[in-house]
């Protein structure tokens, strides 16, 4: 077997994790083996952050939505029923801004999704 000497990967590997710890305190930025491991934690957090983060936002969303349909007199759950009697299709991020930003359009969907609710009770 040939000698092999792993000089510009072992670099160019250190170079990488040097990158990635920029900003580390310390020891987790000037020893490989330390840095190696803060990297790796640092990149699992960040990935499950990643999920979290969608998480968040929805919650938000939901929250938004909900107060601004109890303003136009009905609650969350309600609302969102009607929407769909109502054949209206707007995910919860649409919905939310236009609560915040439009208030006048929202009323508007939340009034269709009242004559929608009230037009299926009459149906039973």
């Amino acid at each position: 077997m040939p000698r092999v000497k792993r000089g510009n990967k072992r670099l160019d590997k250190r170079k990488k994790l040097e990158k990635l710890s920029k900003g580390y305190r310390g020891t987790k930025s000037k020893l490989y083996r330390s840095m190696k491991e803060s990297v790796e934690r640092g990149l699992k957090f960040a990935y499950v952050g990643r999920k979290v983060k969608k998480r968040d936002f929805r919650s938000l969303w939901i929250i938004r939505i909900g107060a601004a349909a109890r303003l136009n007199g009905l609650n969350y759950s309600q609302f969102m029923h009607g929407l769909k009697v109502a054949g209206i299709n707007l995910d919860r991020k649409i919905l939310a801004d236009l609560a915040v930003n439009q208030p006048q359009a929202f009323a508007e969907l939340v009034g269709s999704a009242k004559k929608a609710l009230e037009s299926g009770k009459a149906a039973l």
